[in-house]
């Protein structure tokens, strides 16, 4: 049954080629592509009651290629090199995007190594990704990419929604096998500057993982304030594995090159049957930042920031830190 759904959106991508082929053709039309780059550094000192530490930083680098293949189709690859964060490899590449696109007025189409909408809109409202990752990229609540299709229509400019199925694993594990993630999502702008999603998704072996996520937004020409709720039950399709939270973010442009912004989360667990801890302990708790982001020209930004970390486990110290994170790209 899933290799039939899946093969049923490949399909509409198909014919979606076949009816565009006259408005691919256009004498004006030139195949055109550019290179981009994003890096992300810092430098930070931390303090806590168990001690000092300071270190200098590079946590992401973005190397990739886009190409305009025609009026409405395009192709990207793109490289994540970052830090796996397993046994003693320091940096490590991993193949990010590897995708093609087929866009008109109201249709948006993607396949191969795509993207994803689960957590893209509240990635851009906090707009500091290379601080921090927005929530549920950051507590591993879904991948930004991974290996599938996604189906974009927008029917009037106040709605969008998005249907994708993916491997469900992201794009560091790529693999074939019979389980999917059907994932779901609608986003409203009912009034200017005002944006309201919501979204669903469905991932099952012997056990099935779900995700809820709420999210409203309200931006203006200076300010900006988000505030998401996410909910994921049996994490990992492990029964009973379940963890929620908020988190609420701002930011004020001050003038074209400084702005001040601040984010608080708070993420917890659930207590499994026989467990004497919630099963998510070591990770769980309140983490607040605050800063001033400085882009003194147009490729580059520099973020002097604090950053607090309070753990929900008992007997854990308050974690705090000076951080100065960098920003560039081209």
């Amino acid at each position: 049954m899933k290799k039939l759904q899946f093969n049923f959106l490949l399909l509409i991508i198909l014919n979606s080629s076949i009816f565009s082929q006259n408005g691919d053709i256009s004498d004006s039309f030139k195949p055109s592509g550019k290179p981009f780059a994003k890096i992300y550094t810092n430098f930070h000192s931390n303090f806590s009651e168990d001690g000092n530490t300071s270190a200098f930083e590079i946590t992401r680098a973005y190397f990739g290629y886009k190409y305009n293949l025609s009026k409405n189709f395009s192709a990207k690859i793109n490289f994540d090199v970052g830090n796996p964060k397993t046994g003693n490899l320091e940096q490590i590449a991993y193949l990010k995007n590897a995708m093609v696109s087929y866009k008109t007025d109201k249709f948006l189409i993607d396949f191969g190594l795509i993207g994803l909408y689960q957590f893209k809109l509240q990635e851009k409202f906090w707009g500091h990704r290379y601080i921090l990752k927005s929530f549920q990229d950051e507590y591993n609540f879904g991948s930004s990419a991974d290996l599938g299709v996604s189906i974009t229509y927008k029917p009037h400019k106040i709605i969008s929604l998005d249907v994708t199925v993916i491997n469900g694993e992201g794009y560091k594990k790529i693999q074939a096998n019979e389980t999917y993630k059907a994932c779901f999502g609608l986003t409203l702008k009912p009034v200017k500057g005002l944006i309201v999603r919501g979204y669903y998704d469905l991932m099952k072996d012997s056990v099935a993982q779900s995700t809820i996520s709420v999210f409203i937004g309200y931006s203006t020409k200076k300010l900006s304030v988000g505030a998401e709720y996410n909910l994921q039950e049996n994490h990992n399709m492990v029964k009973d594995r379940n963890y929620s939270g908020v988190s609420v973010y701002s930011s004020y442009q001050i003038n074209n090159k400084f702005e001040v912004f601040g984010r608080y989360d708070n993420l917890s667990s659930v207590k499994i049957e026989g467990a004497d801890e919630d099963w998510n302990i070591a990770k769980d708790g309140q983490i607040i930042i605050a800063g001033i982001e400085y882009s003194p020209i147009k490729y580059l930004k520099i973020t002097p920031n604090f950053q607090g970390w309070q753990p929900a486990e008992s007997g854990k110290s308050f974690v705090y830190g000076a951080y100065l994170n960098l920003e560039i790209k081209f």
